[in-house]
């Protein structure tokens, strides 16, 4: 579920190329830990689910956001089964004839109108929830977007591509791994969120 929440959002955002303008300088870019030999001019792409996963900023909105979706959850089945509990003891009284017609009918109204209560509050709550996780996730794409327009403007690559998912859901089916930047650019996500950390203290 990790992954799921925000990886398909912020792929589908990002799903689009992000072209800069060309440079006309050949200098070689700078190289990562895989050594990525891209110089400016080049396309180049990285993998959208690596840096999903390796994200800090992700992996940190993310693990508030399941927390606060455990929590929902929990509230939700806690009235459920009372609702269920209720419903139960009413039959049971009616089923041993413990109960006027009446007060019957009353109860039973009443536990209508907690059920209708309760789907109301459910649906409610699974409303903000996707509503949150669909701000959580364009927060993310937001800060992956700008970032790249940065680091492309020390490397002045001509177009930077993404890569997610199955082969026909991605824009690069195959590519030469020296043009793949995920690496670099993950790296460079990471050091940018710890300083934004750092700076909000």
């Amino acid at each position: 579920m990790k992954k799921t929440l925000i990886a398909f959002g912020a792929a589908a955002i990002l799903a689009a190329a992000v072209s800069c303008q060309q440079n006309q300088t050949t200098a070689p870019a700078a190289t990562s830990a895989k050594d990525s030999i891209a110089v400016a001019g080049s396309i180049v792409y990285f993998n959208m689910d690596k840096v999903m996963e390796g994200y800090d900023m992700a992996n940190d909105l993310n693990s508030v956001f399941e927390t606060k979706t455990s929590g929902i959850q929990a509230e939700i089945d806690r009235r459920g089964k009372k609702l269920e509990k209720d419903a139960n003891d009413f039959q049971n009284k009616v089923d041993k004839g413990l109960l006027t017609t009446s007060v019957a009918q009353a109860q039973y109204q009443k536990l209508q109108q907690q059920q209708q209560e309760y789907q109301q509050y459910a649906m409610r709550k699974q409303q903000e929830m996707a509503e949150e996780q669909q701000v959580m996730m364009n927060q993310i794409a937001n800060a992956i977007a700008e970032y790249v327009v940065e680091f492309n403007a020390e490397h002045q690559y001509a177009l930077i591509l993404t890569t997610a998912g199955g082969i026909l859901s991605t824009p690069v089916v195959a590519g030469d791994p020296k043009l793949d930047i995920t690496d670099q650019l993950l790296a460079g996500l990471n050091a940018a969120y710890i300083k934004t950390k750092q700076e909000n203290k």
